[in-house]
């Protein structure tokens, strides 16, 4: 069997990889088993931190027919023990003759499976398609980069940058179909952050609702951070799911417990003093901020003080998506390091004749700038 075959059952194991949970602390993993007739002996994938990792649940399905197969992997297999064993020893144990794999493990705890199966004597080949491997796990890369989860930052404000009235009520700045698309995102994250004094001005529930209003079946982790108790009768006590009080005002040592937990994407919806505490300790990834057609003049401000206090110190961020939603407008925006160039001139020329809706009510006027995660 020649190389020729690579990418199509790599691509089958980017597809076994794809059905893998996310926020995980592990990355989606799939693997095929190939004999020497070129038939699909195992297949796999992983399902999560604590389950067996893709490799070994081809291996069982292969049974001893994965003896002489060639295994294709997304992930280079590990050659560490963690909550599992280390994948290299069980393929080189059942006899696997050859493994394929996408991309190289980034994470230095469980590198150097090639180097082990090579010495092995399992023949070796990497990088089979490889950026579409590191595509499919970029944020969980970026979290084993950076040592810490991914924080997302939600605001809703209104055209003058206020994300509530003057007398403090802020229900509802946007329209339904703005706070909709919020819950379909904030699904996508393993733990919902606020600080104690938003939790105290406004209540809020932190769930993930369906479109119907009932409770999504998998909630995130519902998190306070502040010095001050959570009240017994807070509504998010009252749901479904696990609530968890962080008893400091530091975002850095807040992630840090978070992220022994297990915890990789965080959805920080705090008020403006929260905000601006993850903004100064340069811990935001991702901001998605939407955007109300309508003026307060008056009232909480989105963010609040930067230390800013020159035009010239202004904090830059990088375009990716500027989308209609229902009546409102949300942008996507990754914030840009020191002394970054920017991603490039974005503008909304693109949209001219004006925007049009899908069914989804919801119009893509800005084509993504980069990818910068």
């Amino acid at each position: 069997m020649g190389d020729s075959t690579a990418p199509a059952w790599m691509r089958r194991a980017l597809q076994l990889a794809a059905s893998g949970p996310w926020p995980d602390p592990n990355p989606r993993v799939g693997c095929v088993l190939v004999g020497p007739d070129g038939d699909v002996v195992g297949e796999g994938h992983h399902h999560g931190a604590g389950s067996p990792h893709a490799e070994i649940e081809a291996l069982d399905a292969a049974g001893a027919a994965a003896r002489g197969a060639t295994a294709y992997v997304t992930l280079e297999p590990c050659s560490h023990t963690g909550r599992t064993g280390p994948c290299t020893e069980a393929l080189i144990e059942a006899g696997v003759s050859r493994v394929v794999f996408a991309q190289s493990d980034p994470n230095p705890d469980a590198a150097g499976g090639a180097e082990r199966l090579h010495e092995a004597g399992v023949r070796v080949t990497g990088g089979v398609l490889a950026e579409e491997a590191e595509a499919l796990n970029a944020r969980w890369a970026r979290t084993v980069q950076l040592g810490r989860p991914l924080v997302t930052w939600k605001l809703a404000t209104t055209l003058d940058g206020r994300s509530a009235a003057a007398d403090g009520t802020s229900q509802w700045i946007t329209g339904e179909a703005a706070r909709a698309d919020v819950h379909t995102l904030r699904a996508t994250r393993d733990a919902v952050l606020v600080g104690t004094g938003t939790l105290l001005a406004d209540d809020p529930r932190l769930t993930v609702r369906m479109p119907d209003g009932g409770l999504a079946p998998r909630q995130p982790l519902r998190v306070v951070m502040g010095l001050r108790p959570v009240p017994p009768d807070a509504r998010l006590r009252v749901e479904p799911g696990e609530v968890l009080h962080l008893e400091t005002r530091d975002p850095r040592g807040a992630l840090d417990s978070l992220w022994r937990r297990g915890v990789r994407d965080v959805w920080l919806e705090g008020g403006p003093t929260l905000a601006a505490a993850f903004l100064r300790a340069g811990l935001v990834d991702d901001v998605y901020a939407y955007v109300a057609p309508a003026l307060l003049g008056e009232g909480r401000p989105a963010v609040a003080g930067l230390g800013i206090d020159s035009i010239g110190d202004v904090r830059r961020l990088d375009l990716d998506e500027v989308v209609v939603v229902g009546g409102d407008v949300r942008i996507h925006a990754v914030p840009r390091a020191a002394g970054q160039d920017p991603a490039g001139a974005a503008t909304t020329d693109s949209a001219e004749g004006g925007s049009t809706t899908d069914t989804a009510n919801t119009t893509d006027l800005l084509a993504p700038a980069a990818q910068r995660r």
